[in-house]
């Protein structure tokens, strides 16, 4: 009896261990190329999240001292070197002040809508790939849905056609539509939330340059000494 159960415990890892690489090809061809749409999906998910999050907080950071620079040159009528520093500085709030320098001496309207055509222009820059990030979100899950009902339909034809229906016969199907939608649910949730956060961000970016804006223009509306 002792060696019997001996034998049990030997014998129930070698039947229960699998790696996930054998669940993914239990689930026949379907399931394969399933798994691997959305492993493309979440290589480019991770991509852009990361990709455009550097972007967009190498965009928000802006010295504190720029725009009191930029006072200090044009007050002293030194366009030139209040332009040089624009150019020095590579963010969007820089551009679009070097925009308004290029516009001094024209009438403020127009500056003023010089600058909000750069701004316009920046912030397309700042939401490039997010509408795909935001189309992964919503097509992951309905993917890994789709793996499920293929995998519940492998399973009930097999256990139509099959003389004798076990276990073993269903699981390719079942593996496949436990996988599939499991996998779909995260990167749809990774991209849900990265989409969100990277939107957060680039508010806080826009934010600060219409306040730059309203800086710049108070600046030139300044009286001179």
């Amino acid at each position: 009896m002792f060696s019997n159960t001996l034998l049990l415990f030997q014998e129930a890892p070698a039947e229960g261990s699998q790696s996930l690489f054998d669940l993914i090809t239990q689930g026949g061809i379907m399931g394969i190329a399933i798994v691997t749409i959305l492993l493309i999906l979440s290589i480019i998910a991770f991509y852009i999240f990361i990709e455009r999050y550097l972007t967009i907080k190498k965009a928000g950071d802006i010295d504190e001292s720029f725009m009191n620079n930029i006072r200090a040159n044009v007050a002293a009528g030194n366009i030139a070197g209040a332009r040089a520093l624009c150019q020095t500085t590579d963010s969007p709030i820089a551009r679009m002040v070097e925009k308004g320098l290029m516009r001094i001496g024209k009438p403020l309207r127009d500056i003023d809508a010089a600058i909000e055509n750069v701004g316009n222009l920046e912030v397309f820059r700042l939401e490039k790939n997010l509408s795909r990030l935001a189309s992964i979100a919503g097509a992951a899950p309905m993917i890994g849905f789709f793996g499920t009902v293929t995998g519940m339909i492998l399973a009930f034809y097999k256990m139509a056609t099959e003389q004798n229906v076990t276990p073993d016969v269903l699981a390719g199907g079942i593996y496949q539509a436990l996988i599939t939608t499991a996998f779909g649910l995260a990167i749809g949730i990774f991209a849900f939330v990265g989409y969100n956060l990277l939107v957060a961000n680039v508010e806080k970016v826009v934010y600060n340059m219409e306040r730059t804006t309203v800086d710049f223009m108070d600046m030139l509306q300044e009286p001179t000494a």
